[in-house]
């Protein structure tokens, strides 16, 4: 039972009674009903009476006297309180929570499961780096990101595929077919040097070596740069799949432009928009920010993105007649259609800002407006070392690899730290802070609550009574209880936000209050969880650390982190 959702379903109930007896006109709002952010304020808080005050025309304060009223009736209400321009903040009677607990014990971890998706199928596309070298730890927060996001959507009932876009045509292939080249040359004995603007990385050196033990000589004869392509652009996309893997990533589909490309989904996409008048002839002014010499105004194809909310119209074809990075994007989202995803996430790094409303309105355009796109944007990380900036990786050269990272604070605490900050924030990582065993390691903080609560199960006497939950009476254990019954309404939040840090958040929330309850058997002996001689008072403490522990094993499957039961 999510109580925010059954008192919100109470809520709607009595507005429909209301307006039968004409004593409201308006039965359905979008209001609010959730944990308020001060826990002085009650149990519940709502905003009905503000919503429903604009379509009534009257003072909130007044509609709020009314319905406060109505909602003392409810069962589950113990008191109602109005606040502020109108709000009601309400209490829930004890008993309502220790059945919370209850429910949470009989589900276990799937306490929070939910079915909002009705097994729709929805696309998340994430990572996409262009397939040129190793992935760097930039990529890494992205790769959580949406390795996160897809594994809650599974959770509320949605049918995902995780889906990787391998830009692999373009100049930068071109370029790193050059590269390897050169490092194939050198593989066979010949001197070279990295002209500049080709890429110098080491790791090329391996694919060069692989070139010349598979083909010997017989590329520098026919100079075949499609053999080498493939080769190069396979080597990499493999390491990618390893580093990715490493981060406890995996996709179920990769989708090549180049291929794309191929299949004449380009022409087919624009011709299909052509077709609705959303192609057309025109001119574009001069683009804003930095200064370009090769910039020259001229007529050229371009998409009416303007009628679906971008800012100007987006050109399709490039000066020497090839499609532009854009068309391709068309044909990409026009595949994706094509496969039946109507629903679409795509995570990319900040820098990718001004794709965001092109996107949604080639979507909106290709699916006559059925099909919709969100697009998530994650901002860079920095990494220090006891707080002084980290920029060379030892063994990458130049960079830090998601190898570099994983291998030295390991996977789980990567995961769990990529989420800490919400993605469009900064985040910080030091590789210090994050190894220590303290509360300046969020997962260690979140690990050790489990685990805690897996030894005080372990240690309370092994006959005990049934367990009484009506026993919990405390401020602690109630605060405890009532922060693990938020976790369907967070789960429900961090899905229609999309927004999966908002696990993590949560379960340091419920770390933190398991952690202070636990801290005051220090100073009260009867506020111990096992206490020899009150065994009714002991089974029922442990029903409430069984149902913590469920919740936190819950929230940690979300990361694909396993709970520990016991810790070093």
């Amino acid at each position: 039972m999510n109580i925010f959702k059954r008192i919100s379903s109470l809520i709607l109930s009595k507005l429909n009674e209301l307006k039968q007896k004409n004593i409201i006109n308006t039965s359905a709002a979008n209001f609010i009903v959730g944990p308020p952010s001060n826990r002085a304020h009650g149990d519940i808080y709502t905003n009905v009476a503000m919503v429903l005050a604009k379509h009534e025309k009257q003072n909130p304060s007044k509609i709020a006297e009314v319905l406060a009223k109505e909602f003392e009736l409810f069962d589950e209400i113990a008191k109602v309180e109005i606040a502020g321009p109108g709000f009601i903040n309400m209490y829930l009677k004890i008993e309502v929570w220790h059945e919370v607990l209850k429910q949470i014990n009989k589900l276990k971890t799937e306490f929070g499961t939910l079915n909002i998706g009705n097994n729709q199928a929805i696309n998340v596309e994430f990572v996409s780096a262009n397939p040129t070298g190793p992935l760097h730890i930039g990529h890494a927060r992205g790769a959580v990101f949406g390795d996160v996001l897809a594994n809650l959507l599974k959770k509320v009932g949605y049918k995902v595929t995780k889906e990787y876009y391998i830009n692999d045509a373009g100049a930068q292939v071109d370029t790193l077919v050059r590269s390897v080249y050169l490092r194939y040359k050198e593989a066979l004995g010949e001197k070279v040097s990295i002209e500049e603007g080709l890429y110098p990385g080491e790791y090329l050196k391996s694919i060069g070596e692989g070139l010349a033990k598979k083909y010997g000589k017989e590329l520098l004869e026919k100079q075949d740069n499609q053999v080498i392509r493939e080769y190069t652009l396979s080597s990499i996309l493999e390491l990618i799949k390893k580093h990715m893997n490493l981060l406890g990533v995996n996709h179920d589909v990769f989708t090549s432009e180049y291929e794309l490309q191929k299949s004449g989904k380009i022409e087919e996409s624009i011709k299909l928009l052509s077709d609705k008048g959303l192609v057309y002839e025109g001119y574009l002014g001069k683009p804003k920010g930095k200064e370009s010499k090769n910039w020259t105004y001229r007529k050229e194809m371009l998409f009416r993105s303007t009628e679906f909310g971008d800012d100007v119209d987006r050109a399709l074809k490039k000066e020497d007649g090839s499609w532009t990075y854009f068309a391709s994007d068309i044909a990409y989202h026009f595949d994706k259609i094509s496969r039946g995803f109507y629903n679409m996430i795509v995570e990319l790094g900040s820098d990718h800002g001004g794709y965001v409303k092109r996107l949604k309105a080639v979507v909106s355009a290709l699916s006559d407006n059925q099909a919709k796109i969100e697009v998530k944007l994650h901002n860079i990380v920095n990494f220090f070392e006891n707080g002084k900036p980290v920029k060379m990786s030892k063994r990458s050269g130049n960079f830090l690899t998601v190898r570099d990272v994983v291998e030295e604070v390991g996977r789980d605490i990567t995961r769990f730290i990529m989420l800490t900050r919400k993605n469009d924030m900064v985040l910080d990582f030091d590789f210090v802070k994050v190894k220590k065993q303290s509360k300046d390691n969020p997962i260690f903080y979140v690990q050790y609550a489990h685990a805690r609560a897996h030894s005080l199960m372990r240690n309370a006497p092994k006959e005990l009574p049934s367990a009484d939950p009506s026993l919990l009476k405390t401020g602690g254990e109630l605060f405890l209880i009532k922060t693990i019954a938020k976790w369907p309404d967070v789960v429900e939040i961090a899905v229609k936000l999309c927004e999966p840090h908002r696990i993590t958040f949560y379960l340091l929330e419920v770390a933190e209050a398991f952690h202070a309850l636990w801290g005051y058997g220090k100073s009260d002996l009867n506020m111990r969880f096992i206490l020899k001689d009150n065994p009714d008072l002991t089974a029922a403490r442990m029903f409430l650390v069984q149902a913590l522990a469920h919740v936190i094993a819950s929230g940690l499957s979300v990361f694909n982190i396993e709970p520990l039961e016991e810790m070093s």
